[in-house]
């Protein structure tokens, strides 16, 4: 049966608005889009048959399911790129928080290793200063024997108050120049319940300025002599105490004892007889020789010389009395005190340095005034 086109149109436009009903419900926002290419093939103006507006619509699904497939696609790698941006700039901030403290370690060992080579720096001064000390003890021990003390070293055989030489008679200790006012009679022993003077107590009193000037100097502690403490010092004790006949030396004995490079050692004893000697010595080191009865290099008075001292790394060797050792020696333990305040090593407080450093003034002035302590032989 053949049908008109009159006929077969109102049948095709029923078929496409169902197909349209479809699309809408199936597509959506879409169905412009499947619309246009409805109306493409419409465009032909020639009646569609049921085959042919299958296949459009075939053509339109496969179209939208693609199209939504790759907005899906599009979304899902949009999703990736913001995954890996945010991945990169993890990345960014953990590499830049691990340079940060790598850096941080890195000053952190340089501190401590700056702070370690400065520990060493003062451990390596405090080597040197106990090193200097046991040097020094070993010299004054070398002058010490059972047989013949030395006084510095065992005050206690000194009694209190006194000076000079003293001698055992009768299990007493007498002074000699109080037995030299009652001599004993000729082959009569002396009498041994001598009686010995009791010594009076020895007080102090501060003097207010000396002690104002030992502070302002403790608080910054040095060895110029421009402060007022110093000077009045070098005025007072240490230029008077090193002040010889011999003028140069006295002031190169003086420069090294400040620069703390003056050496004293004694002169070993030996079984020969007494010899005239030069006062100077040259040619360095040659071996400890007998005690010289010579003239002394800094009084020029003739003396025995039992040591002998040496300016820094000069090679000769000047002979000094015992009077002019004691001098020196006096001048030398108040730097050396004087260095340990300076270095922090001294932990007592300012009364007991002030003291400390006034009784090494009054040995210094002891000492000028001639007077020392001796080795009994």
């Amino acid at each position: 049966m053949v049908t008109s086109p009159g006929s077969a149109a109102p049948h095709w436009k029923s078929e496409r608005k169902k197909s349209e009903k479809r699309a809408r419900r199936s597509l959506g926002n879409s169905w412009t889009l499947q619309r246009g290419c409805c109306n493409l093939l419409d465009a032909n103006k020639k009646p569609l048959t049921m085959q042919m507006s299958f296949l459009v619509k075939c053509d339109c699904d496969l179209f939208f399911y693609t199209f939504q497939e790759l907005k899906l696609k599009d979304k899902e790698c949009e999703r990736l790129s913001q995954v890996r941006n945010q991945l990169e700039q993890e990345l960014e901030e953990l590499t830049a928080s691990l340079f940060e403290e790598a850096h941080k370690m890195v000053r952190e060992a340089n501190v401590k290793q700056a702070a370690a080579e400065k520990q060493l720096k003062e451990a390596q001064g405090k080597i040197d200063v106990l090193q200097a000390e046991v040097t020094a003890l070993k010299t004054l021990v070398l002058t010490s024997t059972p047989s013949s003390p030395n006084r510095q070293l065992h005050p206690q055989l000194q009694a209190s108050g006194t000076r000079g030489a003293y001698k055992h008679v009768g299990g007493h200790i007498r002074n000699k120049s109080a037995s030299g006012a009652f001599p004993s009679s000729p082959g009569k022993p002396e009498p041994s319940s001598v009686s010995i003077q009791p010594v009076a107590k020895e007080d102090r009193e501060m003097d207010s300025v000396l002690y104002a000037e030992f502070l302002m100097w403790k608080e910054h502690p040095s060895l110029d002599r421009s402060s007022a403490f110093l000077s009045r010092i070098y005025r007072e004790d240490i230029g008077p105490c090193l002040s010889f006949t011999r003028s140069e030396l006295s002031q190169l004995v003086q420069s090294a004892v400040e620069n703390n490079s003056l050496t004293i050692e004694p002169v070993a004893m030996s079984a020969l007889p007494m010899v005239k000697a030069s006062a100077i010595e040259c040619g360095g080191p040659n071996g400890f020789r007998a005690a010289i009865e010579t003239k002394c290099a800094l009084s020029g008075m003739t003396r025995l010389c039992r040591h002998r001292i040496k300016l820094g790394d000069k090679g000769s060797y000047y002979y000094i009395s015992p009077s002019s050792r004691a001098r020196i020696t006096a001048v030398c333990n108040f730097f050396t005190y004087i260095r340990y305040i300076q270095q922090g090593l001294v932990r007592h407080d300012a009364e007991q340095m002030f003291w400390e450093v006034m009784r090494l003034r009054r040995e210094m002035t002891v000492a000028k005034l001639g007077f020392y302590l001796t080795d009994q032989g």
